[in-house]
């Protein structure tokens, strides 16, 4: 596969990659130019900026959750039809799941991608140190390929010079830009993760901003060259596609409530035979017609709490299709939505669908960051006892005043840093819910034994 590709990679977290990568995508966009664009890591908003900025569902690219073959595939497929692919990294460049290996981290899929490295650095403050800096990250581990630095956050014409001329005294990968401190336009807040990636923040007006500073500040016609330059990428063969089956009906929560998704994992679904089928709790006063199933993914369910209790005819509705026993599989925001109620910040209480016997309480700090590995402990909708998928967990808020009433732990978890196994998750009636957001596509048996759960309801 000669596809060329470029990653945007940075020496840590807030050193600009995501203004940068979104305005170099629009800059691309506009020239005409089909972009493909990944994100490394378990991230459900920078995804769906950078699918706005080029036009085209964002996915991403995780080494933990689903290894080097899947990885590959994924990234083969989704670019197949592209000119040129742009991935954005996570945290540092070599920041991953642990601190001792490169799992998880962009370089793993730099690696993996034969991806050339573009390295953001925060370059206010310093000249020659610039060097040592980049020195350090190409030295690193090896096969991760940096091919060209961009220096945000930097002074004067004559300081972008001095960047320039210390990387090459040094023997380094060229300056391919210098943007002027405080010359990309701030993108909305991110503060505590609640603030919806949706084009009412990413406006037409901010896209062209950024696309505009981009063009001002970074050599794109050398960043073109860098891309097509990269090696041809070797993969894996293509699995095989799923066997024709009787489609069915599965109810996908979608609104500004309820819109954390992999798209990969949906079409997933769909590649088993599933017509993922749109609704809203907010909005909608019912579920649409002849569902076999439904997927409540995550989101802000708190930011609405209100106008979700209020819905009083979709929450009977999801007790009434809760009651017949066939599959509501809830992550996170939907488990959320499954339980009595959300207590507030301000310990007001909004009342929810009441069909997992525990409320859930807001709290001012994170509850829960970081990867986890969950084992099946019984047959249920993603598969057969045994079973292990892996994904993460982000959330700022915990389950309070959990009643008697019976309901198995059908996960066996193992947390990053920790050393023993906790139960976790509800089943129950039908009902598969967690705080936890599975990435199963990497796993088609698992996508396949959810969607065969809800065939036989039909």
């Amino acid at each position: 596969m000669n596809l060329p590709r470029i990653m945007i990679a940075g020496t840590g977290s807030g050193v600009g990659k995501t203004s940068l990568t979104l305005g170099l995508v629009a800059s691309l966009t506009r020239r005409g130019l089909k972009v493909q664009t990944f994100k490394v890591g378990p991230d459900f908003l920078d995804p769906t900026w950078l699918a706005l900025a080029s036009g085209r569902p964002c996915y991403n690219l995780d080494g933990w959750m689903c290894g080097e073959n899947y990885v590959r595939r994924l990234f083969a497929e989704k670019s197949a039809d592209a000119d040129i692919a742009v991935v954005e990294g996570v945290m540092g460049l070599f920041d991953g799941a642990d601190a001792t290996t490169s799992a998880g981290s962009s370089a793993e899929i730099a690696r993996w991608l034969a991806a050339p490295v573009l390295l953001v650095v925060n370059s206010h403050g310093v000249a020659r140190s610039l060097a040592a800096v980049v020195r350090g990250f190409c030295g690193f581990e090896a096969g991760v390929e940096i091919s060209g630095v961009i220096a945000n956050q930097s002074g004067s014409d004559r300081h972008a010079a001095m960047l320039s001329d210390a990387l090459q005294s040094a023997g380094l990968p060229p300056l391919i830009g210098a943007v002027p401190r405080n010359g990309l336009p701030a993108l909305p807040s991110r503060h505590l993760g609640l603030v919806t990636a949706g084009s009412d923040l990413l406006t037409p007006t901010l896209l062209a901003e950024l696309a505009d500073q981009v063009e001002c500040s970074l050599q794109l016609d050398s960043i073109l060259a860098l891309a097509a330059a990269a090696p041809t990428l070797h993969l894996p063969p293509q699995l095989q596609a799923a066997a024709s089956h009787q489609p069915v009906r599965i109810g996908i929560a979608r609104d500004v409530a309820f819109h954390f998704y992999y798209p990969d994992n949906l079409e997933a679904l769909a590649a088993q035979g599933a017509e993922l089928v749109p609704f809203s709790p907010l909005l909608d006063h019912g579920l649409p017609p002849d569902l076999q199933g439904i997927y409540l993914g995550g989101g802000y369910p708190e930011e609405y709490g209100a106008q979700l209790a209020a819905n009083g005819r979709m929450l009977e509705a999801i007790r009434s299709f809760s009651a017949t026993g066939r599959p509501l599989y809830a992550e996170c925001g939907g488990l959320m939505y499954l339980s009595r109620g959300i207590e507030l910040l301000d310990g007001s209480r909004h009342q929810m669908a009441g069909l997992l016997p525990f409320w859930t309480r807001m709290l001012p700090r994170r509850k829960a960051l970081g990867y986890v590995e969950a084992t099946l402990t019984q047959d249920c909708l993603l598969g057969n006892a045994g079973q292990t998928l892996r994904g993460h967990e982000f959330h700022y808020s915990e389950i309070i005043e959990e009643t008697g009433q019976t309901a198995v732990r059908p996960y066996l978890v193992m947390k990053r840093r920790t050393t023993q196994p906790s139960r976790d998750g509800y089943a129950q009636q039908g009902i598969l819910a967690s705080y936890l957001h599975l990435q199963f596509a990497a796993h088609p048996e698992a996508a396949a034994s959810f969607v065969q759960t809800c065939r036989s309801f039909l």
